[in-house]
């Protein structure tokens, strides 16, 4: 395959037609701004990102994805919906791990749209989701795709936050996309009053060893004694429940990012029980295996008694 970077084109949109991407954005591949790079360096500096030592790893690509796939001509960022109305009667389970695993299935869904891309204008691509070190975010607003919040989430215009990210590198020049001229986030900051343990703050920066989402999901080992879970068993919603944008997101025509019921009615007390067979069977493909068993059931644990098998 002759991987040499190819005369600019415009994207077609039939080219995503019928994947169950909602929208997306053309970005030119070139290294990270510096004032971007050294707002992600100083978070790291102050240890912000807890346990998560990953993310200190690789800081070369995460500054310039043309490493990821030499003569990287155009970063092409993906909006694929997540959210289903019955999310909300899951009883602490945040609404991204209700379905099958999205690693899996926007990695599908990409790698579909990248074999469309080769066979239509040639060059080589490569399919990245939040498992490589890419700056996503960060390429979704120089896109055009969206801009973020407070809460730190991408806001897609008229959509909200709902969304997973995928990115296509390829070594096609496609006509950029251009940013947003505003930013989507009105500032009310009830983002920053709903989040249950202050790691929100007002200017967008965020504790990220405070966040629910990282206690329940990525902190392996005991956690304190006192920890107060909030009713969280899985993830956490709060901040994105709480912002008005997200006050009619579209719902997710795929159907196995759709809540499974198992998932879906799981309790606390349901999870105490388990056995590592169960544990298997009900989050076979789901990206609550990240977790483990000993994970979730340390977080069962900590959740209010009313919440447990009585």
């Amino acid at each position: 395959m002759n991987s040499a970077p190819c005369p600019c084109h415009d994207f077609r949109p039939s080219l995503i037609r019928d994947t169950g991407i909602y929208a997306f954005g053309i970005a030119d591949a070139a290294p990270v701004d510096e004032h971007a790079h050294r707002i992600y360096n100083r978070w790291i500096e102050q240890k912000r990102h807890g346990s998560m030592l990953y993310m200190e790893r690789y800081s070369d690509i995460r500054l310039d994805p043309r490493l990821l796939l030499p003569d990287t001509a155009s970063v092409i960022c993906c909006a694929i919906p997540y959210y289903s109305p019955q999310s909300a009667m899951s009883q602490g389970i945040a609404a991204y791990a209700l379905g099958t695993d999205y690693h899996e299935v926007v990695r599908r869904i990409l790698t579909g749209v990248a074999t469309r891309i080769t066979d239509t204008y040639g060059g080589a691509t490569r399919v990245c989701v939040d498992t490589a070190p890419i700056r996503e975010r960060y390429w979704a607003v120089r896109s055009g795709l969206g801009t973020i919040g407070i809460n730190n989430q991408l806001i897609i215009p008229g959509a909200g936050t709902y969304f997973f990210l995928g990115e296509i590198l390829t070594t096609v020049h496609f006509t950029p996309t251009p940013p947003l001229r505003q930013n989507l986030c009105t500032a009310c900051m009830r983002c920053v009053r709903a989040c249950p343990t202050g790691a929100l703050k007002s200017d967008g920066s965020c504790d990220t060893s405070r966040c629910l989402s990282y206690l329940t999901i990525e902190h392996r080992g005991d956690l304190p004694s006192d920890t107060d879970l909030h009713g969280h068993l899985y993830g956490c919603d709060e901040c994105a429940r709480a912002c008005p944008l997200n006050s009619t997101p579209p719902a997710t025509d795929i159907e196995e990012l759709k809540p499974r019921p198992e998932v879906l009615s799981l309790t606390p007390a349901d999870v105490l029980d388990m056995d590592q067979t169960r544990f298997s069977t009900i989050f076979s493909h789901s990206a609550i295996k990240r977790t483990k068993l000993a994970g979730l059931r340390r977080n069962a644990e900590l959740l209010p008694t009313k919440q447990k098998k009585d």
